[in-house]
């Protein structure tokens, strides 16, 4: 099971990070790589159709324009993850936008603007369709996230 994450540039490698660092979580093969859609085409379509064999997700990082994820989408039938980054001037809005807002027939999966994690457990999500030891480890996750909600909740019941 592997999971191909692209990011649009070096200035998106944080986000990148938390994506990795919770695949690898899971015991999910990833595969990092820097093409921007826009400045390098051609690299993208040839690394798409070369990877689809192996990459059964596909996560997309970019911020500004953000077609990345689109143009993954166009090139493969694999799922798509759009994770929309903040740029210096709208705050990463314009990102959400360009990465929400598909075509019919060409979807892209979106989390919020800087969401790697949420995009990471949703590609693990889709992967546990098929492998039933990652569907257990996602069971133990939302064991682990109830855990902090109710020792939360204990902190602080008897304050309000």
């Amino acid at each position: 099971m592997k999971v191909s994450v692209i990011i649009g540039s070096l200035s998106d490698s944080s986000i990148a990070d938390k994506v990795v660092k919770k695949l690898k979580d899971f015991g999910i093969e990833v595969e990092v790589k820097v093409i921007s859609a826009h400045r390098a085409l051609k690299s993208l379509e040839k690394y798409v159709k070369e990877s689809e064999n192996e990459s059964e997700v596909y996560i997309g990082i970019a911020g500004k324009a953000a077609h990345l994820s689109g143009v993954i989408a166009a090139i493969t039938t694999r799922p798509v993850i759009g994770i929309p980054a903040k740029s210096s001037h709208l705050g990463g809005i314009e990102a959400l936008l360009s990465t929400v807002e598909m075509p019919t027939g060409v979807p892209v999966a979106t989390v919020a603007i800087g969401g790697g994690e949420n995009a990471a457990i949703l590609a693990a999500e889709i992967l546990a369709v098929k492998y039933d030891d990652l569907r257990e480890k996602l069971k133990d996750l939302r064991v682990e996230i109830k855990k902090t909600i109710d020792s939360t909740e204990y902190i602080y019941g008897n304050k309000y």
